[in-house]
């Protein structure tokens, strides 16, 4: 994971300049809440597609997860000073869940796209989900530097960046159906005895193959696993009668 402590970089939109400090926080944008997100209906062809997609090697990685440190850092910071921290991880949670979807990373990345109708897209985002105007101005400053294509190494640096600054443990919880939140604090604190850590945050995802029960990932990159799953029970009762490779179908 790259070191948090890297070279500030210059966050400065080319149409208009918009510095990450305090101006972030001067453009007015008029956002409303919206639990229900629009679908987009934004299509490349295969052709396209695999040409943004395709990467630069090992050391173009290495650069784009310093450059992601380097923004991930500035957006907190900016968070920080505004003490708006808590708010703006939540629009980075909103944020992961739409790039998350493949026709939206795409459509941001194409380079074929006018820079206009991404900001047009970015606005809708905002509106749909009431994203803080400083959050909305980080999001057309990576689209104006050509950056955008960063963001999900950028929502993964600034979640690391959040846990360090409020001592937060990140557990990600995997079950067959949606736990109850009584049944998740439980976890919650399970994980904070485990780690000792002032605060534990939960992400929680659906996994069919589990069959049932759940599984609970923390520590450095989800390193350590509990794993309460009935596919592990199953998995340890067919190790012991020594079935061999015959596959469980789950």
């Amino acid at each position: 994971m790259a070191t948090l402590q890297q070279t500030p970089i210059s966050l400065q939109s080319k149409t208009p300049p918009l510095p990450l400090s305090s101006t972030l926080t001067a453009r007015s944008t008029a956002v409303s809440f919206s639990s229900t997100f629009t679908p987009l209906n934004l299509k490349l062809s295969a052709a396209a597609t695999a040409a943004v997609r395709r990467g630069g090697g090992a050391c173009g990685a290495r650069m784009n997860a310093t450059a992601a440190s380097s923004y991930a850092a500035a957006l907190a910071d900016v968070a920080t000073s505004n003490n708006t921290l808590e708010t703006t991880v939540a629009d980075v949670e909103k944020i992961e869940k739409f790039f998350e979807e493949p026709s939206v990373f795409d459509f941001f990345i194409n380079p074929t796209i006018d820079l206009e109708k991404k900001r047009g897209v970015l606005d809708e985002i905002a509106r749909s989900s009431a994203l803080q105007p400083h959050t909305v101005n980080f999001l057309n400053i990576l689209v104006d530097a050509k950056r955008i294509d960063l963001i999900k190494d950028i929502v993964k640096e600034f979640e690391i960046v959040y846990n360090k600054i409020t001592d937060t443990e990140l557990a990600v919880v995997s079950s067959v159906v949606k736990l109850e939140s009584q049944h998740l604090a439980q976890i919650a604190k399970q994980v904070q005895k485990l780690t000792g850590s002032k605060n534990v945050r939960i992400k929680s995802e659906i996994d069919p193959s589990l069959v049932a029960g759940f599984t609970v990932r923390y520590g450095n990159s989800g390193s350590k696993l509990i794993d309460m799953s009935v596919k592990k029970q199953l998995e340890e009762i067919a190790a012991q009668l020594d079935l061999g490779d015959i596959k469980l179908n789950l």
